[in-house]
């Protein structure tokens, strides 16, 4: 199934246009982003409660990314037959139960389980979503869509994330699990009401969504994610000891910073979705360039707290800006499994998680100090230009065989 295939809010019957339905897809976002991110907030009270040390306890942040990756195939596919309105409230209804189940875990080893559960559906749904989403309006206001359903994730970082981390300390850990269960609810219930049956939808299947692993567009342009979203995730892994360590910030002050990230990201996929329509591939390769200026600025300035303030903000807009152009390029790479190309989407996402955490640690072990897996990660985004401009080489090339073939 082509993506062309699909239909506007015009041929659904309904006379609300896409918006309500857009907010509603959006809402599992914010489900999503904050049980992901509080968990890192809330890691040392859930870990002296279930009677772990804090290494150890790292191991259910693991399971839940862990998840993610193995979710957001398994899942796109064995749901490529089924309707992808009932798909997503199914999606929604596993995160809640997820959530549910992580703040009444008896023991350690439970809650590493329920986080591996809770990981599961978040690539899936975002994925089958963000399709979901660009059925719903014409094709030249995808990017847009798509933006509109990430911006769940992005404000979670903004308002989720800091208030179920506060809930958290407030009246125990299991009580940011169990709002976040809350949401989700919230979200199948808004889902089911507000998003229309489209009529003319076809359904994929179970071929058509694997034919999206054989072209090779679809794996440049996750390697694109990989590396470009991979030196982000290097400084937002450590940025706590380099504001406290370095910046000469207050703890109290942390999430403050963390918000101004946060803020940074919503406005960064807001703008992307609309630069995306017009100049995709530009808007890729200007922010992951923007990425690397923004990290090193960072890792230069990071004793004025000011200055770190603004190169965090600008790293967050930058990086996050592709995200819409690089969703929509992965839907359109996946041709006949768009599912699935969106939802490796995440799956590229959280593997940039890895390796970020991964090269920031690396550097930090070897001595180089607390800025240097800022300084080290600008590397990452360069190799993500070096992936694109792979990436747009070879669309070149199958558009000339295409061609060729036509004639």
């Amino acid at each position: 199934m082509s993506l062309r295939d699909t239909h506007s809010p015009t041929s659904t019957g309904s006379g609300r246009g896409p918006g309500p339905a857009l907010f509603a897809l959006a809402l599992g976002g914010l489900a999503i982003g904050t049980t992901e991110f509080a968990s890192m907030g809330l890691l040392p009270d859930f870990a002296a409660d279930l009677g772990a040390t804090v290494p150890q306890a790292g191991t259910a942040i693991s399971a839940y990314a862990l998840g993610v990756v193995v979710g957001a195939p398994v899942l796109a596919v064995l749901g490529a037959r089924w309707p992808r309105k009932r798909l997503v409230l199914a999606l929604a209804g596993a995160l809640a139960v997820a959530n549910l189940a992580s703040a009444f875990a008896p023991t350690f080893g439970t809650f590493v389980a329920t986080r591996f559960l809770a990981g599961l559906p978040h690539g899936a749904y975002f994925g089958t979503a963000s399709v979901l989403a660009a059925s719903l309006v014409p094709r030249e206001r995808r990017p847009r869509a798509i933006a509109t359903v990430m911006s769940g994730l992005m404000i979670a970082n903004i308002v989720g994330v800091p208030g179920a981390t506060w809930l958290g300390q407030a009246l125990g850990w299991p009580a940011a699990y169990l709002a976040t269960g809350v949401i989700a609810l919230v979200t199948a219930a808004a889902v089911w009401r507000l998003v229309p049956d489209v009529r003319d939808e076809r359904r994929g299947s179970l071929l058509g969504e694997l034919s999206a692993l054989r072209r090779g567009q679809v794996w440049i342009t996750m390697a694109v994610i990989a590396t470009g979203f991979g030196g982000s995730f290097a400084v937002y892994s450590y940025v706590t000891p380099v504001l406290t360590e370095v910046s000469g910030l207050a703890a109290a002050a942390v999430p403050l910073a963390l918000a101004v990230f946060g803020l940074g990201m919503t406005l960064g996929n807001q703008v992307g979705g609309r630069l995306a329509e017009r100049a995709p591939v530009r808007t890729i390769a200007v922010g992951l360039g923007a990425a690397a200026v923004s990290m090193a600025v960072f890792a230069v300035t990071a004793s004025s707290p000011v200055l770190a303030l603004l190169a965090l903000f600008a790293l967050a807009f930058t990086t996050t800006a592709t995200t819409p152009a690089l969703a929509t390029r992965l839907m359109d790479a996946g041709r006949e499994g768009p599912t699935l190309g969106a939802t490796l989407h995440h799956a590229a996402f959280n593997v940039a998680n890895a390796l970020g955490a991964a090269l920031g640690g690396a550097v930090l072990a070897a001595g180089w100090g607390w800025t240097s897996p800022a300084a080290a990660a600008t590397v990452l985004p360069l190799l993500g230009l070096v992936a694109l401009a792979a990436a747009v080489r070879l669309e070149r090339v199958e558009r000339r065989r295409d061609l060729a073939l036509a004639a």
